[in-house]
Order: C-alpha cells, then structure tokens, then sequence
C-alpha cells in the first residue's frame, strides 16, 4: 500500500507558528477535506507535502516513487504557450515519456541507419504502450471539453484567471499521481463541471488531498476531515456533516476537561497555600504536578460563538430599478431590453455559466458601468457596500487595527451601543495577538477577510458581493452567513457556491448566455433538481419515442426467407471475400519490401491494408446476416 506519514511537523511564518509536532498518514484511496481558517497554514502545509517549500522540522516520509500532483491556488503556466503545450509542459512521468518518444522519433527519422537511435526509438515506443501514454492527448481534450475550454490553440496569456485555473485542473488530473492535491479547485468552475469534477474523484484510484470553501463539495468528495486549527491537527471520519458535529463534541469535552482542571488548580492551590512542604516522595509529587497543571492552565484555544450585531440606516421600499436595460461589452451580448426592481429585504443570487455578465450586472447595479440603453434608479435611502473580486489597495505597511479605526469610530450594534474595532476584528476570527500585526504578513485569504470587515464596518443597507466564497474560508463564510441571515437590509450576490447560495438567496438570476437570464423563486438547490428533473423527463421521452419507433420499424421488417436480389448477392459474397483477402496478402508482401526509412510509402501501403480490413469487415458482417434466412 502506498503511504505518506508525516511526523512532528512545524512550520513557521515570521514570529507566527503555523503547525507544530503535527502527526498523520495518508494512505492509498484516502479522501482527506482539509479545512481551517485563513491563515491557519493550510497552503504552507500544501507547499510542504508537495516539495515546494521546507518545513522548520519533522519530516515527510513516503515511498521512493511516490508522486505527487499539485494544484495551487494559482497554477503556474506559461503564458507564452498554448494550451495543450502548457499542459504537457508539466514534470509528470507521462509528459516526460511523451516528449522522450517525440525525440526519439525526430531522431530515428533523421538517422534510419543508426542501430543507437533505432533502439532507442524502439524502447521509447515500449514505455508509451507500458505507461499508456498513446491516450494522454484524448484524455486532456476530454477533461478540457469537461471544463469547458474548447479553443485548445489559445495562449495561457489570454486566458482569464477562471480559464487557467481550469487549465491546471486538467495538468494536475491527467498526471494520475498517487496523491492528488487540490487547493480550491472548484473556484470558477460551473455547475456541471463541479459535477462531472465530483464523479471523476469519485473513481480515482489514488489518495485525495482536497481544501475547498464549497461544502457541498466537501460532502460529495471527502470521507476524512482534517482540520488545522490552532497549530494542531484534528482527524474526523466522514464528510462534512459529520465534521459539524463531531468538532462540537470535541470542543465540548474540551470545555469540559478545562473546567474540571481549573477547579483542580482552585483545590491544589488552596493545598499549596497552607505551606505545604516536600517531606515525602508524595508530596514532592503532589507539588510537581501542581506546577504542571499551571503550567497547562488556560491554554485551550476553540472557536467562539460569533454574532455580529451591526446598525444601518433605514431603507425605503424602492432600493434599486433597472429600466428596460441593455449592455454589450466587447462584443458580448449581456442584457437585452432587461428590467429588475430591488426592494428592501430582497435576497438575490445571481449565478449561471462564466463569462455571461453576472459581474457586470453588479457593476451595473452599483452605478459603475453604464447602460447602453435603459436607466438605473438608485433609492434615495440606499447606502451600498460592494465586495468586489480584486480587494482594493489595502496599505500593506500598515497595522490592522489602525487600517480599520478609520472607518471604526462610529460603529454601533443594532441598539445603537458603540462596538470597538477590537471587538469587531475578534468576531471575525482575528484573534487579539494579530491585531497589531502588519498587513503585509497576512496571508491572501486573511486580507480578504479584513477587506469584508472594513465594508460591514460602513454599516450599509445594501450589500453587493461578487464571488464572496472564491477566497474566504469555511469559518468566515459561516460568519457572513450569520450576519446576513440578521441583516434587515439588502443582499444581491454572485456566486457559484451551492451551500452560500441556499443560505443566502431565495430568488435566483441564472445567466446562461447572450443576455438569456432565466428568473426562479427559491432556493437554488431545488432549482437545480428541477433541472434536472426536467432533463431527465425529456431525455426518457425522447428514448421512449425512439424505441417505439424502432419497435414498429422491426416489426414491419421482420422476414423469413431472401428477395431474389438478395439470393444473387449471397451467392457472390465468398467470391469477394476472397479476393478481398488475397488483395490483403499482397499489399502486406509488398510492406515487407519498403525501406523502413521510407515513411510515406510506408503509410501509404499501411492505410490501403486498413482499408481493405474494412471491407472485409463489412462483406462478413453482409453474409453473417444473408446467412439466417432460407435461400
């Protein structure tokens, strides 16, 4: 059995400790769900298995010819290549084996007469049939037709980010390594590709390291959860689902197991306190487990119930208007003749293919990307935060906590009680140690999280967010689930996030292309059963159809003997299959004649003997069926 075991790991990050003394195996078939906030070390840890970076100690242990396969967060591709080239261009065994036959071949071309090239063509073309590498192109083109990137001539340069992520999706699956690490990998892809990605892992054959904000996902895909929190490592069996639950338990043991030790503590102390003194060996051992147990006091560290509690202006009934609107852009067809009235509490999710314009209806929205035809209406009362994709310059050299009081002097909870920016950092999962640290030392997802906070901060009544779940972990998802689930204002988002969408939205805007934007009322999970009810349906009707056509067809043909036209043409098959042999016997002596460096009259010979292969095949399969009647 293939293993990697890890054993008493840390990693550091300035004067931040990642992990430490962490422990676990990864056997084959594992499917592991690594999750944690961001910052935790998740991508760290992901460098390290993966031989990008070093850890500060413990090792990595694992087989000679273990491979491993990685997918970042952002995959390194050249821009200059095209697409398939970008993809070969990986170290994988079977790009390297491809590329060897390549060399082989131009050189065994060039040089037919030397017995040293010869040979070492003939064992590049063993170790393609070995590694069945022969099928590597068609493999790629099929999981890229999956992903839905068809123009495979295109320069990774031109392709948007979502087009590259996908690109290295594809390196990373038709490497087949015996671990495949995959950070993110179902940012920017659409919903039937999150599908066909779920039952292609569901097949493969290795181990699965997997860390994913998308808890569907996780559910669909993972049978271990692996959770980095606080430095440790903690393992739970089963999906996500089963994560919630048992991490409460969990921490409520520990809660508890802390409590009964802080009441120890309180009785030793007391002990401690009337001068006890070392005279025996017990009690020499009574006083070193007291310095023990206050040593180990108070180091407990879980997550905190969180409730964000913000006031906001009032917000009258008309939020937003779009008035038979129209937008081209680039020549793409966005909106056509559209129209859409937000109203106060109005929870909106828009979603549907990439590239159809659900970002730019936000801009729309927004009042920063005008109309071609059409008005928008912004209410009077509206006072809107909009959470982009690109965070906005955030002063790197600058600390959290004064980043943030710049906006945080007049924040006020629901009943009008000043909230200190202290506090506020705290309920998003900074703890109080981080608040002075310089921006710069944050990890990307951490400053996004702190770009949201800034936005929540202004107290808005209208909130859009574009693609919220792309870099915010699981634990700050469930705390923006909250906040907006008390949210008394406005909520319009784009996102591909299954879960974040059933949470958040209960009208659905699903853009499927050339300005076709379909409207639904509910929750976005019921929208896609009924999608594919309706598929289902239609595709059983049409088999229906086609077989009772097929029925009738068979019925009004069925025979027992041979027309006369038929008789004649059975009495003439052997003759032709015979002479279609005897052309095939000829054309295989003459391939033994050619000079093995004449490569075209080669190829010549070779497709007139296939031809000739499928001729025969088809007069056999004539006189198999002339066979079974009477003459």
């Amino acid at each position: 059995m293939q293993t990697l075991r890890v054993e008493n790991l840390a990693k550091t990050y300035g004067e931040k400790t990642l992990f430490a003394g962490i422990d676990f195996m990864i056997n084959e078939n594992d499917r592991i769900g690594l999750i944690g906030t961001n910052g935790s070390g998740k991508t760290s840890l992901l460098n390290v298995l993966a031989g990008l970076s070093s850890a500060d100690s413990g090792k990595i242990v694992k087989p000679n010819q273990y491979r491993i396969s990685y997918l970042k967060q952002i995959p390194e591709l050249d821009p200059n290549a095209t697409i398939m080239n970008a993809i070969f261009e990986g170290s994988a065994p079977v790009f390297q084996t491809i590329h060897k036959y390549e060399e082989a071949l131009m050189t065994y071309g060039q040089h037919p007469e030397n017995t040293k090239y010869q040979q070492r063509y003939v064992d590049a073309e063993n170790r393609m049939n070995q590694e069945d590498a022969w099928s590597a192109e068609s493999d790629v083109k099929t999981i890229l037709t999956q992903l839905h990137i068809n123009d495979l001539d295109q320069k990774i340069g031109n392709l948007s980010g979502g087009q590259k992520k996908r690109v290295g999706l594809a390196q990373v699956l038709i490497q087949a390594p015996d671990l495949l690490v995959l950070d993110e990998p179902t940012n920017h892809l659409d919903f039937d590709s999150i599908k066909w990605l779920e039952k292609y892992l569901a097949n493969y054959k290795g181990a699965l390291l997997v860390v994913t904000h998308d808890r569907y996902f996780l559910d669909q895909v993972a049978t271990t959860i692996m959770e980095l929190s606080f430095g440790k490592i903690y393992l739970y069996q089963g999906n996500y689902q089963a994560f919630v639950s048992q991490k409460a338990e969990r921490v409520e043991r520990e809660v508890s197991s802390e409590h009964k030790q802080q009441q120890l503590y309180k009785k030793e102390l007391a002990w401690m306190r009337t001068g006890a003194k070392a005279r025996t060996t017990k009690q020499q051992a009574r006083i070193n487990k007291f310095n023990d147990l206050k040593n180990n006091l108070n180091k407990l560290q879980v997550d905190d119930d969180i409730d964000i509690s913000l006031g906001q202006q009032r917000l009258g009934k008309k939020v937003i208007e779009i008035q038979k609107g129209s937008l081209d852009i680039a020549g793409h067809h966005i909106l056509e003749n559209f129209s859409l009235l937000v109203q106060a509490h109005d929870r909106i999710g828009i979603t549907g293919i990439n590239g159809a314009g659900k970002s730019s209806l936000l801009n729309v929205l927004a009042g920063e990307l005008p109309l071609d035809e059409g008005n928008v209406i912004i209410g009077e009362t509206v006072k809107l935060a909009y959470y982009r994709q690109q965070t906005e310059p955030i002063p790197e050299n600058e600390r959290m906590i004064s980043y943030l009081n710049e906006v945080g002097q007049n924040v006020v909870d629901k009943n009008g009680q000043h909230i200190s920016t202290t506090q506020l950092l705290e309920q998003f999962l900074f703890p109080r140690s981080m608040h002075g640290v310089l921006i710069r030392k944050l990890s990307g997802g951490e400053k996004r999280r702190l770009y949201l906070l800034k936005l929540l901060m202004s107290q808005p009544n209208v909130l859009l967010l574009d693609e919220p779940t792309n870099d915010l972990d699981i634990g700050t998802l469930t705390v923006l689930e909250d906040y907006l689930d008390s949210f008394s204002g406005t909520v319009i988002t784009v996102s591909h996030d299954r879960y974040f969408l059933d949470k958040v939205a209960d009208k659905l805007f699903i853009f499927e292309g050339n300005a076709h934007i379909k409207r639904y009322a509910g929750v976005f999970t019921d929208y896609l059963q009924e999608e594919e009810n309706n598929y289902n349906q239609k595709n059983t009707k049409k088999l229906k159809a086609h077989s009772d056509d097929k029925g009738k067809k068979i019925q009004k043909k069925i025979k027992t003997k041979l027309t006369y036209a038929e008789k004649i043409e059975f009495g003439k098959l052997e003759t032709k299959i015979d002479q279609l042999e005897n052309d095939k016997t000829s054309l295989q002596e003459k391939l033994m004649q050619v000079s093995g460096s004449d490569y075209e009259k080669l190829a010549d010979l070779q497709m007139k003997i296939d031809e000739v292969d499928k001729k025969i095949e088809e007069k056999m399969k004539r006189w198999e069926y002339l066979s079974q009647y009477d003459q």
